[in-house]
């Protein structure tokens, strides 16, 4: 009962951020999933665009200013930062000011993105590059869940598994790679 009214707590706080943000010029598309934990460059959020179906990780910046200058110019820089249609930006990952990240991308965990990324593609690393199309990147792994295992979302949701179902992703981890979804999906 009270982790439950903690989480209600915490996903109140999380969407009277973002519905300030948004009142304060933030962008947002249909359907855009932005994860506990983000910041979202709040004076300069007008500066931030996150397209339809989109999704942010935990812990990600979005950051539309740069006041690193100001060690020696009274300036700080600024930029756009546009997130296109149907993006996955990482956990943990840093976006600087003037970056396009085009529909169609994922950008890996732990990535600073310091440049544009164009549409279809996956891009990670510090700084972040373009690793290969995302086309690419879905068909390698369509082929390995249908070589190694695809755990059902009914039976190993976090909320109902068992522990003999823990028990058994695991050792099937320590031989295998393994994928969480629904197989009739693709």
């Amino acid at each position: 009962m009270f982790s439950r009214v903690l989480s209600y707590l915490r996903e109140f706080r999380h969407r009277r951020y973002i519905d300030g943000l948004v009142r304060q010029g933030l962008t947002l598309g249909k359907n855009v999933h932005i994860f506990d934990g983000v910041a979202l460059d709040a004076p300069h959020c007008f500066l931030i665009s996150i397209g339809d179906h989109s999704v942010v990780g935990a812990n990600a910046r979005l950051i539309a200013h740069d006041a690193s200058l100001k060690v020696g110019l009274p300036l700080a820089r600024i930029g756009r930062i546009v997130i296109g249609e149907r993006c996955f930006i990482g956990q943990e990952s840093i976006i600087l000011p003037g970056v396009t990240i085009g529909s169609n991308t994922i950008v890996g965990a732990g990535s600073v993105v310091t440049r544009d990324i164009p549409a279809g593609s996956v891009a990670a690393g510090n700084p972040a590059r373009v690793l290969c199309s995302l086309e690419q990147f879905l068909a390698k792994h369509q082929q390995q869940a249908t070589a190694g295992r695809i755990f059902g979302y009914g039976e190993y949701d976090i909320r109902v598994i068992t522990q003999k179902k823990k028990a058994q992703m695991i050792a099937w981890l320590e031989t295998g790679k393994g994928y969480i979804g629904e197989q009739s999906s693709f």
